[in-house]
This record gives C-alpha cells, structure tokens and sequence, in this order.
C-alpha cells in the first residue's frame, strides 16, 4: 500500500501528539501544517519536515494529492474547515468536540456523504490499546452483567486562558471539552445511550463555563454509567475507568490495567495503561487503512453524531436540573 500524504490543520498543543504519531507511522506522512500563527505552524514543521500555509485554504490550493486532512483547531471552527475539505472530496479526520450543535454535525455528515468521502471524529480513548482489550474481556462474558461503569477524568488545570473556557469557540466547558470522550467510551462498551443526567458541581476558577461536572447516562441496555469530570480538583485517581459485573471487576488505569473474577483472590494484569502517543497512532492508522478499504474505522459517522447528540441533551440537564433523553437521528452508515 502506498504510503498516504495527510495535512493538518492546526498546529496547537494537540498537534504535538500528532507529529509524534506520524514521525512513528510507516503507513503515512504528515506533509503540510496550516495555522493563522506562523511561528507554531513553523515550530512543528520543523519536527515533522511538513510544508506551512497561513490557512486551510491556502494549504488546499497548494497541496493538490492530500489524500487526507486532520481538523485540529478549536470545535467552532470545525464544520466550515471540515465540509470546504470534504466539498472538494478530501476525506477528513475531525478532532473531538466534533462541533457545537447537532445540525452542525449533521451538516458535516451530509457534506461527506454527497462526496463519497471518508469523514469521522478523533476521540484517542477509542484508540487505546488497554481499552480495546477490556472491550474484548467484557464481551467474552467473563465478568458477567455489567451492574456499574465508571469513567473519570480529573484533573487541576488552569483553564482561565485558553478557548476551551470560551463557550463561543468551544461550546462550553469540562463537559463538551472530556465530556465527548466519556461518552464516546460508555457508547463504546454499553451501547446507544437513552437519557443523560448532568451536574454542575460549582469551580474554583471563575471560569464563565462548567469547571466541575458529574454526569449519569442510562444506556438502551437499561446500565447507568457515572462520569466524574472536573477541570478544578487533582483527584489522581489511578483508573479512568471501571466495571462492575456480577462475575468480577475491571479497570482500565494510566499506568496499569487488570481485572479480578469473583472466584480468583488475584488481579489479571492485561495492559501497561495509556500511552497518549500510541493511541493518536491508533487514530491516523485506522484511519488510513480504512482509506485503504483494509478496516473498517473505529469512530463511524453515527458515533460522531451520536457524541454530539448526548451532550447536546447533557446541556439541557445542566440547565434544568432534569433527565434528559437522546433524541438520535440517523446518520449515514460511511
């Protein structure tokens, strides 16, 4: 297979984790890096040997054999960058918050559907090799009946200046921001999710958008999942996430994975944790081998869609102290 010729878009602190990806994939290349800031286009130009353009568009004009773009920029500039690519039949890879409203993302969908591209959302937990393998462990039926999941990302970091605290560019705050991830992981182990109850758990930071957030999703297998979230607390907790079956228990931690049967007194230890690197690899090879018609991607437009659709409804809890249900539309299969 020929080796696929991507650029990106955005040269921020996620685009970091990217040019380490790249400079370890065999399957492809980072060839151009567009940012309205010269100087980080620059800087990570240097570290991948890319091309730099001032802006999408310029980068598309000049780079007429992509064969693939990545959307790293903040999410409100997502749809307009991701449906001029998709238009002119690139297929896209789109970092997660995928956009700020479910027309939006619908639009991106459609846009890719009409050019008979490729088009999905980057969220990295899905790439992770300890979660992939928990995924397999679950579905043996080796814990038996999920009875609770848990899923955590808690940490203290100064939000004050940076767009993911500015609700115009990044539609709010923890919970769009990780929240996307944690419902992207609960649809990943359990299924569609029904209703959503979401928190606000007060800040410390004065920040004009949600700091600290505990949020309940019941999925359509009748399993509550309880998601703890905050900007504002270092909780260092050693899992990100943990099932609860009626046969054992599983957790997927940063430095070490395991579980425990109820009928063994000792813990399985399957997996070394999350390696950041690793799973943005994860990302832009199955993506390319999906290109290729030889996988099939992780992260299909109906998750994208459905991540969108949950935390729209997670929003109306928090603003109404309420369960909320999903309202889920269909979207293409591609």
């Amino acid at each position: 297979m020929k080796k696929l010729r991507f650029g990106l878009i955005g040269a921020g602190a996620i685009a970091q984790a990217y040019a380490q990806a790249f400079n370890e994939s065999s399957c492809c290349d980072l060839v151009a890096i567009a940012d309205i800031r010269a100087e980080a286009a620059a800087a990570l130009a240097e570290i991948i040997g890319a091309k730099t353009y001032a802006d999408h568009i310029a980068l598309a004009e000049a780079e007429t054999e992509l064969d693939a773009v990545i959307v790293a920029t903040p999410p409100v500039s997502h749809p307009g960058i991701a449906c001029y690519f998709l238009d002119r039949g690139i297929p896209v890879l789109c970092e997660k918050p995928l956009c700020l409203s479910v027309g939006e993302a619908e639009k991106m969908i459609a846009a890719a559907e009409k050019a008979g591209v490729l088009f999905t959302m980057a969220s990295k937990f899905r790439y992770c090799s300890d979660v992939i393998k928990a995924k397999g462990i679950l579905a043996s039926g080796m814990l038996g009946e999920v009875l609770q999941f848990e899923n955590a990302f808690t940490a203290k970091v100064d939000m004050s200046k940076r767009w993911n605290s500015n609700a115009e560019v990044s539609g709010g705050g923890v919970l769009i921001d990780n929240g996307t991830h944690s419902v992207d992981i609960i649809r990943y182990f359990l299924g569609g999710i029904e209703s959503v109850l979401a928190v606000d758990a007060g800040g410390t930071q004065g920040l004009s958008v949600d700091e600290n957030v505990k949020m309940f999703a019941k999925t359509r297998n009748n399993v509550t999942a309880s998601v703890d979230l905050t900007w504002g607390i270092n909780k260092d907790l050693p899992n990100f996430i943990s099932i609860y079956g009626s046969n054992g228990t599983l957790h997927i931690g940063w430095r070490e994975s395991k579980y425990k049967l109820n009928s063994s007194p000792d813990w399985t230890v399957f997996g070394k944790g999350y390696d950041k690197v690793a799973s943005f690899k994860g990302k832009i090879e199955n993506f390319s081998h999906a290109l290729h018609g030889t996988d099939e991607l992780f992260i299909k437009p109906a998750d994208a869609l459905a991540s969108v659709q949950v935390i729209e409804a997670a929003y109306k809890s928090l603003n109404q102290n309420l369960w909320q249900p999903v309202i889920e539309k269909a979207a293409a299969a591609r």
